[in-house]
């Protein structure tokens, strides 16, 4: 506990909600302190009561179905006692929030400026032309580019990084003393995430305020916490400082979190991608991992072959929608991909990876390049043609309760490819949906339920047992685990690579997260902008990055290693420039160069 008077001190902390008229706890008598300037990352994985704990300190549960007792001490004086009229002026005053998703945050009707200046006028009693002029240095603050410019812009135009800049901003602008931050970087990619990190650890240090951080990241907690609370099921099952519990984790729960993080670099010296050894959060004993992963048979044919891929989105406007500008989302990329072979697609979100994915499928159409899949010309396909070819190649999609339909029981969505293919008969595919549940770690009984009464990774799970049922040999996995808490992504990971050492499955990997990629990868090819800048095997890519951009993702990857809190990395204020051209932009052709067997860089200014 820390040993100065506390900023905030959580005794006893019991929060329950009401379901049905029976009331169900959710916080089971927390208690933990936030001392000055120190940043406590309270951690846990969905469902272990760690948002709620926030929501309890703000005072923002819904009066009629929740209760919150214990105390709730914020320089000494209890939260929960406090009529609404004062909880509001504790809110934004003394305490601020920063929620996850700045989208669903921001008002998108009301432009950014207008939204910060609401709190300062409300707050601080500030008149609109102070509140702009206090608006425009809050945004400086918080290193926006051209913050002048960003006053009147609505949060649409703002990409991302920006947007959850502005919150930081609208959180920081009566100057409070505590700051929650809840999961604002989990949506964000590994170069904004750092971003972002790095701009809290600053403006904490400039402001001297206290910071409360949620995630379930244990290399996210490694770069910001001080102290450290783990949670599960609504309890705290330890708390220590940072240092202390990364070195000698005393819970089986908190060595299993460890454990499923990968690390950026812990793959040197192994040819082949490597399963994660799952610890039992109950008795903390490690699975043994085999070193039984696929090795692709490169010297056949290639599964998938892409060459000169293009694809770009018409902007239109005007009376007549006349085409003004075009979206360059693919541009002149190219790569083969062989039977039990995954190629990691890295990059930013807006790169151009799912376009690619779905630009393959045909799930949007490409504007040139050829794609041949087993041989045969994907683009060329009638749509008969490309029913049949859509047999072989599946896509697994980020998230798996928008892909599954809520009407339908799971083993029905299972088997409706088989009976639309026709390939089996209604009783032939309910054994056979038995057998793929079985195959995806999921008992047969489950086919009668509906995805909601699965969890995010059970419904992974049932999404690649549907893209399994018709044998595909090429699966495209888009952000397949980028939403599932660590443990679970450990699991599911795990699950693709046994699968694809026994059926010789080639992967298409799309992902941001260079240190899963570097788990599961055989080879990895970086995209910026639309284009390929740097290919070649896992490897030479991690063990030897050419092009900046390369270099930049790798340096922004979280580790979970002791002693990062005080790390400075440098804030940096620049934007990805826009994909988005005129009309008549025609792009300059790009230089390739070999650094090694299969190691190929774009040529770029040094």
């Amino acid at each position: 506990m820390a040993t100065a008077a506390p900023i905030l001190a959580v005794r006893n902390l019991t929060t329950a909600f009401r379901v049905d008229d029976k009331w169900t706890t959710v916080v089971k008598g927390i208690s933990f302190e936030i001392g000055q300037r120190e940043t406590v990352a309270i951690v846990g994985e969905s469902g272990s009561g760690k948002s709620v704990t926030a929501l309890s300190i703000m005072g923002l549960l819904p009066a009629a179905n929740s209760r919150a007792t214990g105390e709730i001490l914020l320089e000494g004086r209890d939260l929960l006692k406090l009529p609404e009229n004062q909880t509001r002026h504790v809110r934004g005053n003394l305490i601020s929030m920063i929620f996850q998703e700045p989208m669903t945050s921001l008002n998108p009707v009301l432009t950014l400026g207008f939204q910060i200046a609401e709190a300062l006028i409300y707050h601080r009693g500030l008149v609109r032309a102070q509140a702009e002029a206090e608006t425009l240095r809050i945004l400086e603050r918080v290193r926006i580019p051209s913050a002048a410019s960003r006053l009147h812009e609505y949060p649409h135009r703002l990409s991302g990084g920006m947007r959850q800049r502005v919150m930081i901003a609208m959180a920081l602008a009566c100057k409070p003393k505590l700051l929650i931050a809840d999961e604002p970087t989990t949506a964000l990619d590994v170069t904004i995430q750092a971003e972002i990190l790095e701009l809290i650890k600053l403006l904490q240090d400039e402001e001297g305020m206290s910071v409360a951080f949620i995630t379930h990241d244990m290399g996210v907690v490694a770069e910001i916490a001080d102290r450290t609370v783990v949670m599960l099921n609504g309890n705290a099952v330890e708390q220590e400082p940072t240092a202390e519990l990364f070195a000698r984790p005393r819970e089986p729960y908190t060595r299993a979190l460890l454990a499923a993080v990968p690390r950026l670099g812990s793959m040197k010296g192994r040819p082949a991608p490597q399963r994660f050894a799952i610890v039992d959060p109950v008795t903390g004993a490690t699975e043994i991992v085999p070193d039984t992963a696929s090795t692709a048979a490169l010297t056949e044919r290639p599964v998938l072959e892409v060459a000169h891929l293009v694809t770009r989105f018409d902007i239109r406007s005007g009376v007549l929608s006349r085409v003004s500008a075009r979206v360059h989302a693919v541009e002149d990329i190219s790569f083969s991909l062989h039977a039990g072979e995954t190629l990691a697609l890295v990059g930013e979100s807006g790169c151009g990876k799912s376009t690619t994915g779905r630009s393959i499928l045909r799930l949007v159409e490409p504007d040139s390049g050829t794609v041949l899949f087993e041989g045969q010309d994907v683009r060329a396909l009638d749509r008969a043609g490309l029913r049949r070819a859509r047999q072989r190649m599946q896509m697994i999609f980020q998230d798996p309760f928008a892909s599954l339909n809520p009407r339908k029981t799971v083993g029905g969505a299972i088997a409706e490819p088989m009976i639309v293919h026709g390939l089996l008969s209604r009783a032939d595919a309910r054994d056979r949906v038995s057998e793929l549940l079985r195959k995806v770690g999921l008992p047969p009984d489950m086919a009668s339920r509906f995805p909601h009464e699965f969890s995010g990774g059970q419904r992974q799970r049932l999404c690649i047992a549907r893209a399994l049922a018709l044998a595909p040999k090429l699966l495209v996995a888009d952000e397949a685990v980028s939403a599932l808490d660590v443990s679970i992504k450990a699991q599911v990971i795990n699950l693709m690579m046994d699968l694809q050492a026994d059926m010789g499955l080639a992967y298409l990997f799309i992902s941001h997260d260079i240190a899963v990629v570097e788990r599961v990868s055989h080879r990895v090819a970086v995209m910026y902008l639309g284009e390929i800048v740097e290919i070649g095997p896992r490897a030479a890519i991690m063990e030897n990055p050419q092009h900046p951009y390369t270099k930049r993702l790798m340096a922004a990857v979280p580790v979970p290693e002791a002693g990062r809190r005080r790390l400075r990395r440098g804030l940096s204020t620049t934007e990805i420039p826009s994909p988005v051209h005129e009309a008549n932009y025609v792009p300059a052709p790009r230089l390739y160069r070999e650094i090694g067997p299969g190691h190929v860089v774009q040529a770029f200014d040094a």
